[in-house]
């Protein structure tokens, strides 16, 4: 109640189609998300757009993420689908190619709306036509989520864990730290002699090694770091950089950590489909890993657990000691091109990418607004929880932050690639993959759809 409040507030203070006020519309504006949370969040901007725009009511609906596109392919075939929607960049060529999104470059130039003000996901929402398909809404990434007990128990500080460094040869202070926080079920250290790396009851790191090709919250911070990029473009790449040599350089050290017992091998806490069976946070929590890259997502219930203290660190430099890099996602708020209400369309879905409406969507702490200084407002909530964010708005205020690359054919480039690392990691294959798997992606990105 006391956030829609300050959200009606500052609408009165808001001028033009930016903001909620400026004038009655009526209508009504159905919107979709996949995400609970989100949805709940939101419902505070949907109060607030409707109190400052009489007769206009916005119905948000949710629904669980497996079925999500599926209904929303469904609804563009039916001419039913909802005005607007959160979207992913996996089906944003496929949406685009079947001109099933509507171009905002005519509102954003009309309304004078203010494309700076992201901090992230502008560009990777721009479409192949060089126009702007959709604003952002939210952004995510990585960080070291660790057991501080442990870590205090291994003779380290917080301090120590923050400014970790990496380099592909001999793994730097971070694969040191990963060797001595590993523990065997005698009590010898990863790094002590006798040290038994079958019989591992604490690895000092996460499995890394992973069959999703981009990497996100595992192996990408680390080789981007030596200046490697994945496709040949940022958006719309023909190619991946699998060959590189700093690429081959950096999953061959991914797989020495498990080879050498410091991180659990592939597949050992996981199903036959390669997903886990034990959530990161439990693996955490049951002091089965020290410390391990997780999604900033989880932020929150890595705080909960009843019985480990866990701090949050960012990932380490690169071999200079300087260079942070970190991908991050953006998901963006779609219209669709066969609404029948337009401009009270984007009305509601520029108030959504509007400072007001996501600083008090993001007090929920459920995800990471776009807008620096809403997420400025998330981070201060949280904190008072005792959720400290201060690693992911380092990231964002220090320009570690770049993101993550926009291509194409998703779902079959996840089903051409996946077998190929799963083959790596669980040493089937050698590094006489790597050329395979960039002959894959150029097959894969050079399809249509």
């Amino acid at each position: 109640m006391a956030a829609a409040a300050l959200a009606v507030a500052a609408l009165a203070a808001a001028t033009g189609c930016g903001g909620a006020g400026g004038g009655s519309a009526a209508g009504t504006i159905n919107w979709w998300t996949w995400d609970e949370k989100q949805a709940q969040a939101y419902q505070v901007c949907a109060n607030a757009f409707e109190k400052a725009n009489p007769g206009a009511t916005v119905k948000i609906s949710q629904y669980d993420v497996v079925d999500y596109f599926t209904k929303l392919t469904a609804g563009f075939v039916a001419g039913n689908a909802p005005d607007a929607f959160q979207d992913s960049v996996q089906y944003f060529q496929a949406y685009a190619n079947q001109h099933q999104l509507l171009p905002l470059d005519d509102f954003i130039s009309k309304n004078h709306f203010d494309m700076t003000k992201y901090s992230v996901g502008v560009s990777s929402w721009k479409f192949t036509d060089g126009k702007q398909y959709a604003l952002p809404l939210d952004w995510a990434a990585a960080g070291i989520y660790y057991n501080k007990a442990l870590l205090t128990k291994a003779g380290y500080t917080d301090k120590d864990i923050q400014s970790l460094n990496w380099n592909p040869d001999n793994g730097g202070t971070f694969d040191k730290m990963v060797a001595h926080l590993t523990v065997d079920n005698k009590g010898v250290r990863g790094d002590q002699p006798g040290f038994d790396k079958n019989h591992v009851a604490t690895f000092g790191a996460g499995a890394m090694g992973t069959n999703d090709f981009s990497g996100q919250t595992t192996w990408n911070a680390l080789v981007s770091t030596l200046g490697w990029t994945q496709g040949d473009k940022s958006t719309w790449p023909s190619t991946f950089h699998y060959s590189d040599p700093r690429f081959v350089k950096t999953m061959d050290y991914i797989r020495s950590l498990a080879d050498r017992g410091y991180a659990p091998k592939f597949g050992e806490f996981s199903g036959s489909n390669g997903q886990n069976t034990i959530s990161d946070i439990d693996l955490l929590g049951s002091a089965k890993v020290a410390l391990e890259e997780s999604g900033s997502w989880s932020a929150g219930e890595f705080a909960k657990l009843p019985t480990v203290k866990v701090g949050i660190a960012p990932v380490p430099y690169g071999p200079d000691g300087k260079t942070r890099k970190m991908t991050s996602n953006s998901n963006g708020n779609n219209i669709w091109a066969g609404t029948k209400n337009p401009d009270l369309t984007w009305k509601w879905v520029s108030y959504m990418g509007s400072a007001e409406c996501q600083t008090a969507a993001g007090k929920s702490g459920t995800f990471f607004p776009s807008i620096p200084s809403a997420m400025d407002a998330t981070a201060k909530t949280l904190a008072a929880q005792g959720i400290d964010l201060s690693v992911y708005t380092a990231y964002e205020k220090d320009g570690n932050l770049f993101p993550a690359v926009v291509y194409g054919n998703g779902a079959a480039m996840q089903q051409a690639l996946q077998p190929l690392f799963e083959a790596y990691f669980s040493h089937q294959r050698n590094d006489d993959v790597f050329q395979e798997m960039t002959t894959k992606s150029q097959q894969v990105l050079a399809k249509k759809q």
